[in-house]
């Protein structure tokens, strides 16, 4: 979708049918930011002025009607940490770094009107929605994340938190690099190996030192893994290297550009 203000954003159309999401992963599309972080950039920690950085996001939620005061984000590590995010929570992350969630690559909720939020140029975003006990969670799924299953780690949190069963489950794969394009060398791979069961259904062999890596399978066996249905996961298929136009690619721009985020909050 483009808005009004020249913003461009993709939404999950399964979630928001039913009413009670809001959805969002962002382009590079519009905003305020300068090369080499040219349109709208919505991370602090890439180097990009603070000032550019806060209109995009206040742009990207006047888009989607939210309240960017609201909004909730964490400072990612690629780890497996899950925070429940409660009302007390909101604006945590949202205008600094300062503030977000610390080390924190998954958030869920159950509270309405909390914007969660991720940031992404590459990595994977893992959204979750359980439409029966109305509840959230957004996962920063980059391969050590994957590794660690920290999408699976989200649903199982909900689970804990908040009693959802993930046969009720939707789940979207977002826009990250695709399998087309995500070469990796021997120490990830023996890594996705030596953790992940179902690793030769994920990995497509190069040479003895290198292959091509599938993450968005990687997270949606690890889904299925965990009781989602495999019909109830949608996959953008997407790939944020090879659509440089729309999307920021750490890789393909040489580590220094934008991110996206992704934006997930339940309605009232």
């Amino acid at each position: 979708m483009e808005d009004q203000s020249g913003i461009a954003y993709l939404s999950i159309p399964v979630f928001d049918r039913t009413g009670l999401t809001v959805s969002a992963f962002s382009t590079r599309t519009g905003g305020f930011s300068l090369p080499p972080y040219h349109g709208l950039n919505l991370a602090f920690h890439v180097g990009d002025d603070w000032v550019n950085v806060t209109e995009n996001r206040r742009l990207l939620c006047q888009a989607l009607d939210l309240r960017l005061e609201n909004l909730v984000s964490g400072n990612q590590v690629h780890g497996d940490e899950i925070a429940v995010v409660k009302r007390q929570h909101q604006g945590r992350g949202s205008v600094d770094m300062i503030g977000a969630l610390p080390d924190t690559d998954g958030l869920i909720c159950m509270e309405p009107e909390i914007p969660l939020a991720a940031f992404f140029a590459d990595c994977v975003p893992v959204f979750l929605f359980d439409p029966v006990r109305r509840a959230i969670g957004l996962s920063h799924a980059g391969w050590k994340g994957t590794v660690l299953e920290v999408a699976k780690k989200t649903l199982q949190k909900m689970r804990d938190e908040f009693d959802t069963k993930p046969a009720d489950c939707l789940a979207a794969i977002g826009p990250s690099i695709g399998p087309c394009c995500y070469e990796v060398d021997k120490p990830v791979l023996d890594m996705v190996k030596q953790y992940l069961t179902y690793a030769e259904d994920i990995i497509l062999p190069l040479s003895n030192e290198k292959g091509m890596l599938n993450l968005w399978q990687a997270n949606a066996f690890a889904l299925q893994k965990a009781g989602i249905a495999a019909e109830s996961i949608f996959v953008s298929g997407l790939c944020t290297s090879c659509h440089t136009q729309m999307f920021f690619s750490h890789r393909k721009e040489g580590g220094r550009t934008g991110r996206m985020a992704a934006l997930l909050m339940l309605k009232k």
